[in-house]
């Protein structure tokens, strides 16, 4: 299953603020997250309009996954920081810079993210949980925590098609364990 999004590139660094007037507009994503071109927001701040709606779920490629954050304005975002990748250690609901959260990779907003709230009430729902320190993988992740904001559900799409995955890869083991353990009791 392919997660519909709308691609919103991050400008060059050397770029003095966020495309205005005459951008090319946002267009839907071809390719998968990792594909994306690397990209870093630029320090200016304030651009003339938004670049994201308020409340938006965002997404940004990492190695091996997406991570997800909510766009709560005036270039902030409220993520679930998840696992430090320095010290493998939890790290709490936060608020940081677009740029920090996009790190140097492209920015996306989640089209077919359920919202259920005004987006005030999701910044609102966002900013809640600020300092939350229970992250955990498969059940209260970066993922699960955006979907929560917007639509009061805890769901992981990159968690559900690991399962999905673990759950078939134990179904094809078993399997052949029966078809090897078979071949194996006759010798």
């Amino acid at each position: 299953m392919t997660t519909a999004a709308t691609r919103t590139p991050l400008p060059p660094a050397s770029a003095p603020a966020w495309p205005r007037q005459g951008a090319p507009a946002a267009r839907p994503q071809q390719s998968e997250p990792a594909a994306w071109p690397q990209q870093s927001a630029p320090a200016a701040w304030p651009p003339e309009a938004e670049p994201f709606p308020i409340g938006a779920h965002l997404i940004t490629p990492r190695c091996g996954y997406t991570h997800h954050g909510i766009y709560i304005g005036s270039g902030r975002v409220v993520h679930y920081a998840g696992l430090s990748r320095a010290a493998l250690t939890r790290r709490p609901v936060e608020e940081v810079s677009l740029t920090e959260f996009a790190g140097d990779c492209g920015v996306a907003v989640l089209r077919d993210s359920p919202l259920a709230f005004a987006p005030a009430d999701v910044v609102a729902r966002a900013k809640s949980r600020l300092g939350e320190d229970r992250y955990r993988i498969t059940t209260n992740n970066c993922e699960h925590f955006c979907h929560w904001c917007r639509s009061g559900q805890n769901s992981s799409a990159q968690v559900e098609r690991l399962f999905g995955w673990a759950s078939t890869a134990g179904a094809w083991l078993a399997r052949t364990r029966g078809v090897f353990g078979a071949v194996s009791a006759r010798a």
